[in-house]
Formats: C-alpha cells, structure tokens, sequence
C-alpha cells in the first residue's frame, strides 16, 4: 500500500523571487542537515565513473577557475 504524505503547498505564484530563493535555502539546509538521508541515484554513480574514465584517459581537460570565469564574460558580454 503507498502512503501519501501531506505536503504543504505554497503559493508560488503569489511569491516574490526572493521569497522563492528563502525557501529553497531553507529546503537546502534542512536537507543538508543530514547527508545520510539522501540516497544518491544509480545514474549518478555511473556518471562519477564516467568522468573519473574521462580524466585518467586523458579525454577531459581542466581549466583555471578564474580563467573559466574570464571566458564565460568575454562569451556573454
């Protein structure tokens, strides 16, 4: 048998940007609060293994943050 559990629906459409991001810190810190809880999904095991393959083949090249950032503005601006 499922259960549904109750959940709180909050006027979205009525909220301001800034009253969406305080609630999405507020979820984040309360499921941040104990990691253990979440199960990390199978595809996100497989990804992590993928990219560790990419970077020991030598397929994946990294970047200076700082210079990343410098690329995205010269892309965007």
């Amino acid at each position: 048998m499922i259960r549904l559990m109750s959940v709180p629906i909050l006027p979205l459409n009525e909220m301001s940007v800034e009253e969406k991001l305080q609630t999405m810190e507020a979820l984040w810190q309360s499921l941040s609060a104990e990691p253990s809880a979440i199960e990390s999904p199978p595809w996100h095991e497989e990804e992590l293994r993928e990219r560790e393959r990419r970077i020991e083949s030598g397929e994946t090249n990294f970047i200076d943050w700082e210079e990343a950032k410098a690329d995205i503005r010269r892309r965007t601006s």
